[in-house]
């Protein structure tokens, strides 16, 4: 090879680009098997109730369509391990979306007109959609997401708040919000004549899809293969298995043939999981030095009655700041709505708005300055589990992004700044996100030719995961990476985790390091030439994942933004926004920078642009396509910076890295609101800060 192996954190160029932007890469409804039919799912209109009917005569004469799936004649399903895979099984709509029939035929056009032909009645039953903070059906869950207790406390909140000099008490609310990834959810499944099922799938974790199918369809394991090679995008939404992958199956069992579903845009609200809307209550008690005495942070969500999903916003509350006396609680309930689930960052993304702008407030109270006051409040062991940091370096993301950004010259008067109608500010917020990592297997292979081919089921949701894992090998094995192949996506491969909790890296690099170390090792132990068939090992990490680390082990961070805010119309603009972040040792410099002002760009939507709405009569959400969910634009992320404090720490894996998918998006919000408040002299408590809420203030 003509290239010299190169440092593990050098900027190597995304593997499967050029295959992206040319075309050449194949998503799950891209297959184009033969004689593959095309299904289009049918979502219920009601928000509760049952199918009284569904006549399917006037469907089955559309030219093209072969088939009409209902709970009447799907086929019977084994109980999933999730409820909401268990769609076409009997005639219970828990919420308005729920998947009550497929229709399936030669054409994409056919099978969307034979659904639109289908007649469908219901009996319907009172429902209730609307989240509020005294809602008579709230409880207090034993867990919330990521299996964090559901209520923390420590000391004597309630007397040192009392007592406390300096109180804040205030009260956030973040409605829902919708995973909208390029690629919608889309499967391409068909069965084989021995009884295989082969399903292509939009997943963040092959693995997990497979064990679901063999569950549902009373397969064993070896009996499914899942294929998840290019997935375009999930931020959660794809990381647990989803309807339409079982309908594809069911499709495909029921006709004979390769069925092809792609979920259409305006039904994924109601199907792929959502940001669950929260209602926060953060106080915060304070010495006149800024010394906190007292922390509580109170939530309140929505889950479905389906199953139970809590976002764990008050969680982040425990390892940020250090106070003698702290109280979190997490309270939900059961509605009739969709199923939340895990959107980038769940529990840490609201969560730190609600923090962070509480913490803003409480430096406006006492005159001091925001990134100063959290420099006081620094903990060196994590609050709640008083266990030491394996590292955190938070001060030095607030200090360097202090200077990077200008921070020192602002004037922090509110609305001291204007460019004729324009009013500037500026804004801070701290970032935080724990390091998971989960056992992972994987092989290394060395060939007679002298090349390698690493082989793991890992998933690339656009992150560059083919990229990194080859530099992890190509480090080990002290060869060009350019000389390592990757294989990934199939859950033929060795068994992997999904690609969730910015775990993905952590995880399977981890065994990709210990197999290269391993087939180093066994290489070096060999003299002679190679066999032809080459060398291969195998290894996994269950052991090493399995211990509990004496550490608390989290990625830190700091957002800068500067925000003008027109007093005309209320629009805000995002002039800049700068992030310092630090997580651990970066594994690639590019691909880094990229997943850190993906986040922060999404924290931008949520501050400023997202927004759903539930409506109370119908039982839906209002917002469901593009231009009605405003996901940011190129026009809307200008002046993204985002840079990184390289950290050395030995406590977590063999590559010293952290997770960064996440951490980006954590915190960015709140600094956009508190840049806004700056501006204006207004502190809105609700997302996002659209024009219509802001303009009414600023007349």
């Amino acid at each position: 090879m003509n290239h010299a192996p190169q440092p593990l954190g050098a900027p190597v160029v995304r593997r499967e680009g050029r295959d992206k932007v040319t075309g050449a890469a194949r998503y799950a409804a891209e297959r184009n098997l033969s004689g593959c039919l095309y299904a289009w799912p049918v979502p219920a209109t009601v928000p509760r109730g049952r199918v009284t009917e569904i006549r399917t005569t006037d469907a089955l004469s559309v030219p093209g369509v072969r088939a009409v799936l209902t709970h009447e004649n799907a086929p019977r399903i084994q109980e999933p391990d999730d409820p909401i895979l268990a769609v076409l099984q009997n005639s219970h709509v828990p919420h308005r979306g729920w998947q009550i029939a497929v229709v399936v035929a030669d054409t994409l056009e056919g099978a969307r007109e034979g659904a639109e032909a289908l007649h469908i009645t219901y009996e319907t039953s009172p429902h209730d959609v609307v989240l509020t903070a005294d809602h008579p059906g709230l409880y207090t869950p034993q867990e919330a997401n990521g299996g964090y207790p559901a209520v923390r406390e420590r000391g004597d909140f309630d007397s040192a708040f009392a007592a406390a000099p300096v109180q804040v008490d205030v009260t956030y609310s973040i409605g829902p919000l919708h995973n909208h990834p390029m690629e919608p959810h889309s499967s391409t499944a068909h069965w084989s004549q021995d009884g295989r099922l082969i399903v292509y799938d939009s997943s963040q974790g092959a693995t997990k899809v497979r064990d679901s199918l063999a569950t549902v369809f009373g397969l064993r394991k070896d009996q499914v293969t899942v294929i998840s090679r290019h997935v375009g995008g999930g931020f959660g939404s794809k990381g647990t298995p989803r309807p339409q992958a079982v309908l594809a199956a069911m499709a495909a069992l029921h006709t004979g043939h390769p069925v092809e579903l792609a979920m259409p845009r305006p039904h994924m609200a109601a199907v792929v999981g959502h940001r669950a809307p929260t209602v926060q209550r953060v106080r915060l008690g304070a010495e006149e030095d800024g010394t906190l005495t007292s922390v509580a942070h109170e939530v309140i969500t929505h889950t479905s009655a389906v199953k139970e999903f809590v976002e764990q916003a008050a969680v982040p509350a425990r390892v940020m700041y250090g106070s003698p006396h702290s109280r979190t609680v997490h309270r939900v309930t059961a509605l009739d709505v969709p199923s939340p689930s895990w959107m980038r960052a769940p529990g840490e993304a609201p969560g730190m708005y609600a923090l962070e702008s509480a913490v803003d407030e409480l430096a406006s109270a006492l005159g001091i300055d925001p990134v100063e006051l959290r420099l006081r409040n620094d903990p060196a062991e994590e609050p709640d589990s008083g266990k030491p940091f394996s590292s955190r370096n938070l001060a030095a993301c607030l200090r360097d992004g202090a200077a990077r950004f200008g921070w020192n010259d602002r004037d922090p008067r509110p609305g001291a700044r204007r460019e004729g109608p324009l009013l500037l500010g500026t804004g801070v917020a701290a970032a935080t996100y724990p390091v998971y990592a989960s056992a992972s297997h994987a092989s290394a292979h060395a060939a007679s030719d002298g090349s390698y081919r690493i082989a793991v089921n890992a998933t690339d949701i656009g992150t560059g995961a083919r990229t990194v894992l080859a530099q992890v090998a190509a480090h080990v094995l002290e060869t060009p990476v350019e000389n390592v192949t990757v294989d990934i996506g199939d859950s033929d491969l060795p068994e992997a985790p999904l690609a969730g909790g910015s775990s993905g890296t952590a995880s399977w690099g981890w065994s990709v390091h210990k197999a290269a170390t391993a087939l180093r090792k066994r290489l070096g132990e060999s003299s002679g030439p190679l066999p032809a068939t080459g060398v291969t090992v195998t290894a996994d990490t269950t052991e090493e994942t399995a211990a509990e680390s004496p550490y608390a082990r989290h990625a830190f961070g700091a957002h800068f933004a500067e925000v003008a805010v027109d007093s005309r119309t209320g629009e805000v603009r995002v002039r800049r926004m700068l992030g310092v972040f630090a997580a651990g040792h970066i594994l690639n410099s590019r691909t880094a920078r990229s997943q850190f002002i993906g986040g922060m760009t999404m924290g931008l939507g949520m501050a400023l642009t997202e927004g759903s709405t539930l409506d109370t009569a119908f039982g839906d959400f209002a917002e469901r396509d593009l231009a009605s969910y405003h996901v940011p634009a190129c026009a809307d992320a200008t002046g993204m910076e985002a840079y990184w404090i390289d950290e050395d720490d030995p406590h977590l894996n063999p590559m010293g890295s952290k997770g960064i998918g996440e951490i980006g998006i954590v915190g960015a919000a709140a600094a956009l609101g508190n840049a806004v408040h700056h501006a204006t002299g207004v502190r809105l408590r609700t997302l996002p800060l659209t024009p219509d809420r802001l303009l009414p203030h600023l007349a």
